[in-house]
């Protein structure tokens, strides 16, 4: 008998990492006083990333996040799929 194949998803660990990039953007923004939610809003429908502070490395940050696979972790999370 053959062993099963094991299943290897890429996708679960692209999005730990979104998550954890995220955790720490929205850390730094509300550490220098702005409004996180509304501050990730602007940079995400804009991508200008002087939405996102230099604090804490933030802005390098999220900037390797391509936009699309942020805005699919965010809905796959909000979705709960």
């Amino acid at each position: 008998m053959s062993e099963p194949t094991a299943i290897f998803s890429i996708g679960k660990d692209k999005d730990t990492e979104i998550r954890s990039i995220l955790v720490e953007v929205y850390d730094a923004l509300k550490e220098k006083g702005y409004n996180p939610i509304n501050q990730l809003v602007g940079y995400i429908l804009s991508e200008d990333p002087t939405y996102i502070t230099t604090y804490n490395g933030a802005r390098s940050k999220i900037r390797k996040i391509d936009r699309d696979d942020l805005l699919q972790a965010m809905l796959k999370c909000f979705l709960d799929v």
